[in-house]
């Protein structure tokens, strides 16, 4: 091993390391690793910002605008609406929404087909009284297979596509991954239909409060005024006000002293309750006691507007959501927004503090209240999720069905050879600004930058580990470990390696990493190099293990209701499944001897 293999492997494990401890975000990992690179002289000064150029970094973003586009349209949502009379069961829901999230995976990118239909599986839940949590892990699996189907699915197989590119001369077309995409969502689909039982259904919210849906439990903040008939009784009462309501989990006093709830404590006017419930239930309990919410600092005066001008909304805190690691004081949600925060759930985890000192974490689902002509802008600029219904303007009028007929075009231009990938879904994009199907500020707020930092920066850092041969030693490596095996085994090994890696890595390094490795093992074995870099674009794209490994799963996680051995249930088999159905399939349609 020289010594800048030893450096390269060095700045990799170290990057590897961080993504697993977690405490700073990945895109800050990843420019750390690339200054490594440039310093440990393993990439040169001007190549460092090469990534950044690359066509990858613009078939992701602009895949995420089309995706924001179709979803502000509110087209699918019309399409899926028609079916609920029919759906009356889980297992048709499932079979459905999964279905549709396939389908419309194949086309967009995968976590923004989920945030399309995520919406339409809480309205059927809400109707039939189906526990959400079995409708949305399914859900969120299904954007993960479906967006295996093609090009623009998913990130791994536009990085796949540009690295054979690199490798053999010509990137994999649109449709090149069909054969075994199709076949993995065909059969994933049908054991996703049944497997949903083994998914808790006891975690239901109940109905609404207001326009909320069903969670497990919220956690909301209410003061005890001067005439509340509470005054004088027993914390453990307020449970007995509505079936739904847990407890009183922690009562301030005196605005400073916060004492956690005992059966002796009794009620004091002015004491603030952090009372935990099924949403429905808590607001039932706040109305028969009295109570005043108080989610907002003290300081701010209450949202004004009548009351058909004032509403709530329930949101999911996303991964690129601008909340997290903030609170209600430091985002300044009153001030900037005019919202106030009402309640607040927490998958797996009990909340005994005050609201407005709750840090924001991903998974989180947030009650904000406001003006209802405000709170959509609030929503897409703070980087929440809706679940309630979208009463909401989505682009009425024929002009809803532009961004459907954009997408069509587009991929019948990369189809039929017209335009390049890269130029296609950029032209896409301009289409969409100048017709109003999504106006500028949308455009910016819809790419991940965070992605696009990751993209650019370990672009330059992966093709390091080529160029100082890191790839190639390693490959020896494991050509010797694979001696014994046969030639499909080599390839089995690469999958399962490539999906082992991916929750901890994220699924776009996991790529960069490994794809060339495989690449360079299929040369050592004799082999095709298609066969390894298609299983890697199929592991990295698959993580069904975790909450944190892909986007998609992490959305669901809170309204869910999901606690993190829930995903082992559902996930593992279907990993399995994944293994047994990917390896034969692309070694059929991707032969491994040259």
């Amino acid at each position: 091993m020289t010594l800048q293999q030893g450096l390269t492997f060095a700045i990799v494990a170290t990057m590897m390391a961080l993504f697993v401890w977690g405490r700073l975000r990945y895109d800050l990992v990843a420019a750390l690793a690339l200054v490594a690179a440039v310093v440990a002289g393993i990439v040169p000064p001007d190549k460092a910002f090469s990534g950044f150029s690359d066509d990858v970094v613009i078939i992701v973003a602009t895949a995420l605008l089309v995706s924001a586009a179709i979803a502000k349209s509110g087209v699918m949502e019309e399409v899926v609406r028609p079916l609920g009379p029919y759906l009356v069961t889980p297992r048709r829901q499932v079979f459905a929404l999964v279905l549709a999230v396939i389908v419309l995976s194949t086309f967009i990118k995968n976590v923004g087909a989920l945030a399309i239909l995520m919406p339409v599986a809480f309205q059927l839940a809400k109707r039939t009284g189906t526990a959400p949590s079995q409708l949305l892990m399914p859900l969120a699996f299904g954007s993960l297979i479906g967006g295996l189907i093609t090009l623009v699915g998913t990130s791994p197989n536009v990085i796949v596509a540009r690295l054979r590119a690199d490798i053999v001369g010509e990137p994999f077309r649109m449709f090149d991954y069909a054969p075994v995409g199709i076949a993995i969502a065909a059969v994933g689909l049908v054991y996703l239909t049944f497997a949903y039982r083994v998914l808790p259904k006891d975690r239901q919210g109940g109905a609404s409060m207001d326009a909320a849906i069903n969670i497990e439990n919220y956690v909301v903040e209410a003061q005890v005024p001067r005439e509340s008939p509470l005054i004088g009784k027993r914390v453990t009462e307020v449970g007995e006000l509505d079936e739904g309501v847990s407890k009183v989990t922690t009562v301030v006093r005196d605005d400073v002293r916060r004492q956690r709830a005992h059966a002796g404590m009794r009620v004091k006017e002015g004491d603030i309750l952090l009372i935990e419930g099924e949403p429905e239930s808590l607001e039932r309990a706040v109305v028969r006691a009295g109570l005043q919410l108080t989610g907002q600092r003290e300081e701010d005066a209450p949202v004004e507007g009548d009351a058909d001008e004032v509403g709530t909304v329930e949101a999911v805190v996303t991964g690129a959501s601008g909340l997290v690691g903030e609170t209600h004081e430091t985002a300044y949600l009153c001030d900037r927004f005019g919202i106030n925060l009402i309640a607040i759930s927490r998958s797996g985890e009990r909340i005994t503090q005050r609201l407005r000192t709750v840090r924001f974490r991903p998974g989180d689902v947030v009650v904000l209240q406001g003006r209802l002509d405000r709170l959509p802008d609030a929503l897409k600029e703070l980087g929440l999720l809706p679940l309630a219904e979208r009463d909401l303007e989505l682009g009425r009028g024929r002009r809803r069905w532009i961004p459907v007929v954009v997408l069509a075009a587009t991929i019948a231009a990369i189809v039929s050879g017209l335009l390049p990938v890269a130029v296609a879904f950029f032209t896409a994009a301009v289409a969409l600004v100048l017709t109003k199907a999504l106006a500028l500020r949308e455009v910016y707020e819809s790419i991940e930058w965070p992605i696009i930092v990751l993209l650019g920066a370990l672009i330059p850092v992966s093709e390091a580990v080529q160029t100082t041969g890191g790839t190639d030693l390693i490959a020896g490596w494991l050509s010797v470990a694979t001696e014994a095996l046969p030639a499909i085994g080599a390839l089995a090994l690469i999958l399962v390696a490539a999906m082992a890696v991916t929750p901890f890595l994220n699924n776009a390094a996991t790529v960069l990493v490994m794809a060339p490795i495989a690449a360079s093992l299929a040369s050592k074995l004799g082999l095709r190099p298609d066969p390894f870099l298609m299983a890697v674009a199929v592991g990295a794209a698959c993580d069904f293990l975790t909450p944190f490994g892909h986007q998609s799963n992490t959305l669901v996680m809170g309204p869910g209701g999901y606690r993190f051995g829930d995903y082992w249930k559902l996930g593992l088999p279907l990993s399995v499944i994944v293994v047994a159905v990917a390896v034969p399939t692309i070694a059929f349609v991707w032969p491994l001897a040259k």
